[in-house]
Protein backbone atom coordinates (compact mmCIF):
# COMPACT_ATOMS: atom_id res chain seq x y z
CA UNK A 1 0.00 0.00 0.00
CA UNK A 2 1.20 3.47 -0.85
CA UNK A 3 0.46 6.56 1.25
CA UNK A 4 -0.77 9.39 -0.94
CA UNK A 5 -1.71 13.01 -0.31
CA UNK A 6 -4.26 14.80 -2.47
CA UNK A 7 -4.90 18.53 -2.68
CA UNK A 8 -8.61 19.37 -2.88
CA UNK A 9 -9.87 22.73 -4.11
CA UNK A 10 -13.13 24.31 -5.21
CA UNK A 11 -14.59 27.75 -5.89
CA UNK A 12 -17.99 26.77 -7.29
CA UNK A 13 -20.69 25.81 -4.77
CA UNK A 14 -17.98 24.63 -2.38
CA UNK A 15 -20.30 23.43 0.39
CA UNK A 16 -21.80 20.93 -2.04
CA UNK A 17 -18.78 20.04 -4.18
CA UNK A 18 -16.23 19.63 -1.37
CA UNK A 19 -18.63 17.38 0.58
CA UNK A 20 -19.50 15.34 -2.50
CA UNK A 21 -15.85 15.13 -3.56
CA UNK A 22 -14.84 13.86 -0.13
CA UNK A 23 -17.60 11.24 -0.24
CA UNK A 24 -16.30 10.10 -3.64
CA UNK A 25 -12.74 9.90 -2.28
CA UNK A 26 -14.00 7.85 0.69
CA UNK A 27 -15.77 5.48 -1.70
CA UNK A 28 -12.60 5.06 -3.76
CA UNK A 29 -9.96 5.01 -1.04
CA UNK A 30 -11.71 4.32 2.28
CA UNK A 31 -10.83 6.24 5.41
CA UNK A 32 -9.15 9.60 4.74
CA UNK A 33 -6.90 11.71 6.90
CA UNK A 34 -8.50 15.15 6.54
CA UNK A 35 -6.84 18.50 7.11
CA UNK A 36 -8.88 21.49 8.12
CA UNK A 37 -10.68 23.18 5.22
CA UNK A 38 -9.53 26.73 4.53
CA UNK A 39 -10.98 29.56 2.49
CA UNK A 40 -8.23 31.15 0.44
CA UNK A 41 -7.81 33.90 -2.06
CA UNK A 42 -7.67 32.72 -5.68
CA UNK A 43 -4.08 32.25 -6.85
CA UNK A 44 -3.22 32.51 -10.53
CA UNK A 45 -6.79 33.07 -11.63
CA UNK A 46 -9.74 35.40 -11.25
CA UNK A 47 -12.92 34.35 -9.55
CA UNK A 48 -14.42 33.52 -6.19
CA UNK A 49 -12.58 32.47 -3.07
CA UNK A 50 -11.36 28.87 -2.99
CA UNK A 51 -11.96 26.23 -0.41
CA UNK A 52 -8.84 24.09 0.03
CA UNK A 53 -7.77 21.09 2.08
CA UNK A 54 -5.45 18.11 1.83
CA UNK A 55 -6.42 14.49 2.33
CA UNK A 56 -4.18 11.54 2.98
CA UNK A 57 -5.05 7.93 2.29
CA UNK A 58 -3.61 4.57 1.34
CA UNK A 59 -3.94 2.90 -2.03
CA UNK A 60 -2.89 -0.23 -3.85
CA UNK A 61 -3.34 1.53 -7.21
CA UNK A 62 -0.25 2.67 -9.08
CA UNK A 63 0.32 6.40 -9.53
CA UNK A 64 -1.36 6.48 -12.95
CA UNK A 65 -4.40 4.63 -11.61
CA UNK A 66 -4.72 7.22 -8.84
CA UNK A 67 -4.44 10.12 -11.31
CA UNK A 68 -7.12 8.55 -13.51
CA UNK A 69 -9.42 7.97 -10.52
CA UNK A 70 -9.03 11.63 -9.49
CA UNK A 71 -9.85 12.81 -13.03
CA UNK A 72 -13.01 10.68 -13.06
CA UNK A 73 -14.14 12.19 -9.74
CA UNK A 74 -13.41 15.70 -11.05
CA UNK A 75 -15.34 15.14 -14.27
CA UNK A 76 -18.37 13.71 -12.42
CA UNK A 77 -18.40 17.00 -10.51
CA UNK A 78 -18.48 19.03 -13.72
CA UNK A 79 -14.79 19.89 -13.97
CA UNK A 80 -13.92 21.09 -17.46
CA UNK A 81 -10.34 21.94 -18.29
CA UNK A 82 -9.21 24.53 -20.77
CA UNK A 83 -11.77 27.23 -20.08
CA UNK A 84 -9.35 29.89 -18.91
CA UNK A 85 -8.41 31.31 -15.56
CA UNK A 86 -11.78 32.86 -14.75
CA UNK A 87 -13.82 29.68 -15.07
CA UNK A 88 -15.38 28.30 -11.90
CA UNK A 89 -13.71 25.17 -10.53
CA UNK A 90 -16.31 22.76 -9.12
CA UNK A 91 -13.64 20.32 -7.90
CA UNK A 92 -9.87 20.18 -8.32
CA UNK A 93 -8.03 17.07 -7.12
CA UNK A 94 -4.24 17.12 -7.37
CA UNK A 95 -2.05 14.17 -6.45
CA UNK A 96 0.63 15.82 -4.32
CA UNK A 97 2.72 12.81 -3.31
CA UNK A 98 2.76 9.06 -3.75
CA UNK A 99 4.90 7.62 -0.95
CA UNK A 100 8.43 8.89 -1.58
CA UNK A 101 8.12 8.56 -5.36
CA UNK A 102 9.84 11.10 -7.58
CA UNK A 103 8.37 11.09 -11.07
CA UNK A 104 8.04 13.49 -13.97
CA UNK A 105 6.03 12.43 -17.00
CA UNK A 106 3.59 13.93 -19.47
CA UNK A 107 0.73 12.89 -17.18
CA UNK A 108 1.99 13.72 -13.71
CA UNK A 109 4.82 15.23 -11.70
CA UNK A 110 5.36 13.80 -8.23
CA UNK A 111 5.94 15.39 -5.78
CA UNK A 112 3.81 18.24 -7.01
CA UNK A 113 5.65 21.57 -7.04
CA UNK A 114 2.59 23.26 -5.44
CA UNK A 115 3.72 21.88 -2.07
CA UNK A 116 6.62 24.33 -1.88
CA UNK A 117 4.86 27.17 -3.72
CA UNK A 118 1.46 27.68 -2.11
CA UNK A 119 0.37 28.17 1.49
CA UNK A 120 -3.03 26.65 0.69
CA UNK A 121 -1.28 23.34 -0.06
CA UNK A 122 1.60 23.35 2.43
CA UNK A 123 -0.31 24.48 5.54
CA UNK A 124 -2.96 21.73 5.41
CA UNK A 125 -0.32 19.15 4.43
CA UNK A 126 1.80 20.16 7.42
CA UNK A 127 -1.29 19.85 9.64
CA UNK A 128 -1.92 16.18 8.73
CA UNK A 129 1.62 15.00 7.97
CA UNK A 130 3.96 17.22 10.00
CA UNK A 131 6.72 14.61 10.33
CA UNK A 132 6.52 13.25 6.79
CA UNK A 133 9.49 14.22 4.65
CA UNK A 134 9.28 15.83 1.25
CA UNK A 135 10.61 13.29 -1.29
CA UNK A 136 13.03 15.78 -2.87
CA UNK A 137 14.15 18.15 -0.13
CA UNK A 138 14.10 15.73 2.80
CA UNK A 139 12.56 18.41 5.02
CA UNK A 140 9.46 17.58 7.02
CA UNK A 141 6.31 19.38 5.96
CA UNK A 142 6.25 21.11 9.34
CA UNK A 143 9.80 22.37 8.82
CA UNK A 144 8.83 23.59 5.36
CA UNK A 145 5.78 25.40 6.78
CA UNK A 146 7.80 26.96 9.60
CA UNK A 147 10.23 28.49 7.10
CA UNK A 148 7.58 29.32 4.47
CA UNK A 149 7.57 33.04 3.68
CA UNK A 150 4.32 33.58 1.73
CA UNK A 151 1.82 32.63 4.46
CA UNK A 152 -0.73 35.23 3.37
CA UNK A 153 -3.82 34.25 1.44
CA UNK A 154 -5.36 31.79 3.87
CA UNK A 155 -8.39 33.69 5.09
CA UNK A 156 -10.24 31.44 7.53
CA UNK A 157 -10.88 27.88 8.67
CA UNK A 158 -14.32 26.64 7.55
CA UNK A 159 -14.04 23.01 8.61
CA UNK A 160 -17.24 23.39 10.62
CA UNK A 161 -19.19 23.58 7.34
CA UNK A 162 -18.26 19.96 6.65
CA UNK A 163 -18.79 18.43 10.11
CA UNK A 164 -21.06 15.69 8.73
CA UNK A 165 -18.49 14.57 6.17
CA UNK A 166 -15.65 14.62 8.69
CA UNK A 167 -17.81 12.64 11.14
CA UNK A 168 -18.70 10.03 8.50
CA UNK A 169 -15.04 9.71 7.53
CA UNK A 170 -14.12 9.16 11.18
CA UNK A 171 -16.62 6.31 11.31
CA UNK A 172 -14.66 4.62 8.50
CA UNK A 173 -11.51 4.52 10.64
CA UNK A 174 -11.03 0.92 11.77
CA UNK A 175 -9.02 2.03 14.81
CA UNK A 176 -12.15 3.66 16.24
CA UNK A 177 -14.41 0.61 15.77
CA UNK A 178 -15.97 -0.93 18.86
CA UNK A 179 -14.73 -4.41 19.77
Amino acid sequence: MARIYIGVGCNSTPEQNIASGLFALMQGFGHLTLSPTYVTQPVGCAGDEFYNLVVGCDTSDDVYGVVEALKVIESTHGRQRGYGNGAPVPLDLDLLTYDSLRLSSDQVSIPRVDISKYAYVLKPLARIAPHTRHPETGETYQEMWNSFVEKDGILRDVTYQFEDVYRLNQALDPSTALS
